[in-house]
């Protein structure tokens, strides 16, 4: 296996970014490496151990959930990933952003780790290391999902991986190694089970904002179904919900949201807020999506709308959604407030920021439907299906609208029973996280081919499932200190 080693310049990657998404923290506590020294301090800083970007423009616009709607405006973080073209640019929204924000996170939780190991109380930071730990592992877990080949058992061990890093910087120049896709895999396992025992609801102010027992067990689903370990997916889905089960924690989209009507306004702000059941991990993002994407050429338009939000589906009835817009070429359904943050009381104006769903009871509960199929327990799968379908469908009922075997291979002729399921799930799943990327992963663990007609049709390209242009380029930055770029 050829070693990657790589001189990342962390002043311009790593500690930079820290500094700045640390701010807050900074402007009270400036040298936080001495100041540590408290739990209390330790759990301040933590709030920085998220990354503070979006994936959702550029996966979104790589996948299938959005069709050349053919406007004149041209917006290159749009664009660009649309034709599966590297963007170089280091700006809110592109892959270079993200990968910066990920290690800003990163450096967050390790500097916290490192004061933990070194306190001569250290079960007092319990808490503090258990969310850590975990934290660490998901950005780690994103990086190596969009800038690594998804992960295949039969490849990992020699397929490239991105830096794990694990001890905080002392000198403004470091040295990793990019090691494989397993060997990153290994270490966010031993990271995500290492920490989640630890972790202690009652410690947050605001819980949704940080990892919770039922967040970090929601994150480990995901984690599995990559790794294609099914009875770990199922058993951290049981562990989010060990009691009162999945139903009440699921969005209330044919009930609460259904009562708002056409209210823009209610629907788009309740679903970033802790007060919806459905949310398990809510996160600030320094992104321009939430006021832009309505606008995109790129992106939800009618034909998409007809074909994905507005068919029907194995039980014959429409999910609740409601999409806005006068015209096709603003077509949406609202999700996302933007705002602004100002850096001071007398700028004009400020960062486009929003708030986004890391993790949501809707993903649990897919991931759980899947593995559940591919381990042969059909009847768990579809009893899954049936508790989604209570909750989207308005005026449920639960004989007419009742989802089977027998309707899944009818819907999806041709298909197998297993085949059938899967198709059923991942469909389902495209109209919940519409505007929302996760359809970007569903279409590398599954191999999918991604299509690309340009609006007057004349142009149609097909994006193969092994075509390399689908794992993201590293910024070209690293390149110039040692780090291997993605092959092209």
């Amino acid at each position: 296996m050829k070693k990657y080693n790589i001189h990342i310049l962390l002043s311009a990657l790593f500690l930079s970014t820290t500094l700045s998404g640390c701010k807050k923290f900074l402007e009270h506590q400036p040298d936080n490496r001495t100041t540590l020294n408290t739990p209390e301090k330790v759990a301040e800083l933590l709030v920085a151990a998220y990354p503070r970007a979006s994936y959702i423009t550029f996966i979104e616009a790589m996948s299938d959930n959005v069709e050349d709607k053919g406007t004149t405006e041209i917006n290159l973080v749009n664009s660009r990933p649309w034709n599966y073209e590297d963007q170089l640019d280091i700006i809110e929204d592109t892959p270079n952003f993200y990968w910066n924000a990920c290690y800003t996170a990163i450096a967050a939780a390790n500097h916290a780790l490192e004061t933990i190991e070194k306190a001569s109380n250290p079960a007092a930071y319990s808490a503090s290391k258990g969310e850590a730990l975990v934290a660490r592992a998901y950005s780690h877990f994103m990086l190596v999902s969009l800038f690594s080949k998804t992960y295949n058992k039969a490849t990992a061990e020699s397929d490239p991986g991105i830096p794990y890093v694990t001890t905080p910087e002392r000198t403004p120049e470091g040295t990793y190694e990019r090691k494989t896709v397993a060997y990153v895999y290994d270490m966010i396992e031993k990271d995500l089970l290492a920490g989640l025992p630890l972790i202690k609801d009652n410690t947050y102010r605001i819980p949704k904002f940080h990892f919770t027992k039922v967040a970090a067990n929601a994150f480990a689903t995901r984690f599995y179904l990559f790794k294609k370990d099914y009875p770990n997916v199922v058993k951290f889905a049981n562990d989010a919900f060990p009691t009162s089960g999945i139903s009440t924690y699921l969005r209330p989209a044919n009930t609460t949201y259904f009562a708002f009507g056409n209210n823009f306004y209610d629907i788009q702000a309740l679903y970033t807020k802790s007060e919806d059941p459905g949310n398990l991990l809510l996160a600030e993002a320094n992104s321009k999506w939430g006021d832009r994407y309505p606008g995109y050429r790129y992106g939800l338009g009618n034909t998409l709308n007809g074909q994905v939000l507005g068919s029907l589906n194995p039980v014959g009835a429409e999910l609740y959604r409601v999409v806005f817009g006068a015209q096709p070429e603003f077509y949406n359904v609202p999700k996302f407030r933007a705002y602004e943050i100002k850096e001071s009381i007398s700028a004009v104006t400020g960062k486009p920021f929003m708030v986004i769903p890391l993790l949501s009871t809707e993903e649990v509960l897919f991931n759980r439907a899947e593995a559940n199929v591919m381990l042969g327990q059909f009847p768990a799968a579809i009893a899954d299906l049936n508790v989604y379908l209570s909750k989207r469908i308005a005026s449920y009922n639960p004989i007419q609208h009742n989802f089977t075997l027998a309707k899944a291979t009818t819907f999806y002729a041709g298909k197998s029973a297993t085949d059938a399921l899967i198709e059923s799930i991942l469909d389902y799943k495209r109209q919940e996280y519409i505007h929302e990327g996760l359809r970007w992963f569903d279409i590398l663990r599954h191999n999918r081919p991604v299509t690309h007609t340009s609006f007057k049709g004349d142009k149609r390209v097909t994006y193969a499932a092994n075509d390399p242009r689908r794992v993201l380029q590293i910024p070209r930055e690293t390149g110039s200190v040692g780090l291997a770029p993605n092959p092209r």
